[in-house]
């Protein structure tokens, strides 16, 4: 596929170059797929304008109207452990897209059969710093290592439930918060930036890419999101491979007005709290 950046950018893709991140042991995630770009699904780029202009105003006012939520919340997580009140995470972001011959030599890639065509376009994952309140304690990385490993076959992994529940990790208070979803609040400013939008696929932690067949790499062909269809059909009740599923068809098929649809039953789903622990 030979397309400008400019063209891969109005459809929706990112020619973005930020760096992958690098976890405390000085590793990162790991070698990874680069795919090939395949067109996403996407709305008319009027809609997507529109939809765009409602994203920003749902983060200002959720932003301005939660705010004393967030300042009790704020309150709260310090009384209850030391820390910061905040949480800073890189995530993996809307795919980059870049040339096959600027590939070539990358080792911490693995290409594709028949290896990079020059003029070709392959998503390559991005990095962006995900925003949100902590509901873990602030030594749990050495308090728990065994959490982090992310040791697992392919098969494991797919069987895996990353949601754990009463994981010994979560405080007292961050345990209302993520029944709440209190805790994701802060997520809008990272809509209101762009990094983020209300609806895609959930953003992973860098560490398990490594496990994503190159057919699940394509996930990242549109920009992730605070919510989407995992989340509405079951949240931390499904697996990392049912997660995957339902995010790799939201791609395949993903307009404004399924946003929208995703939205409500959003709502619907924080007022229940199905799924939520």
């Amino acid at each position: 596929m030979n397309a400008p950046p400019n063209a891969l950018a109005n459809a929706g893709l990112a020619v973005d170059q930020r760096p992958a991140p690098v976890s405390e042991s000085g590793r990162g995630p790991g070698r990874l797929h680069a795919v090939p770009v395949c067109e996403a699904a996407a709305s008319h780029w009027l809609a997507e304008a529109v939809y765009r202009g409602f994203e920003i105003l749902v983060a200002l006012t959720g932003l301005v109207a939660g705010l004393p939520v967030m300042l009790i919340a704020a309150v709260v997580i310090r009384c209850d452990s030391p820390g910061r009140v905040l949480f800073f995470h890189q995530r993996p972001g809307r795919a980059m897209t870049v040339r096959g011959r600027d590939l070539k030599g990358r080792t911490d890639l693995y290409p594709p059969p028949g290896g990079f065509e020059a003029d070709s376009w392959y998503y390559v994952p991005s990095y962006f710093t995900l925003v949100k309140f902590r509901t873990m304690y602030s030594d749990a990385r050495t308090r728990f290592p065994q959490f982090y490993a992310h040791n697992y076959t392919p098969e494991e992994f797919h069987r895996y439930f990353p949601t754990i529940r009463h994981d010994p990790r979560v405080t007292r208070v961050g345990r209302v918060l993520r029944m709440t979803s209190v805790d994701e609040l802060p997520n809008l400013w990272s809509v209101l930036v762009g990094d983020l939008r209300l609806v895609g696929p959930r953003p992973e932690a860098p560490e398990v890419l490594r496990y994503y067949t190159r057919e699940e790499m394509r996930k990242f062909a549109c920009k992730p999101g605070i919510t989407g269809l995992a989340q509405i059909n079951g949240r931390g009740l499904l697996n990392w491979g049912e997660t995957l599923d339902w995010d790799l068809q939201y791609v395949r098929t993903r307009s404004v007005w399924l946003d929208l649809k995703i939205i409500l039953m959003t709502l619907k789903r924080v007022i229940t709290r199905h799924g939520a622990f």
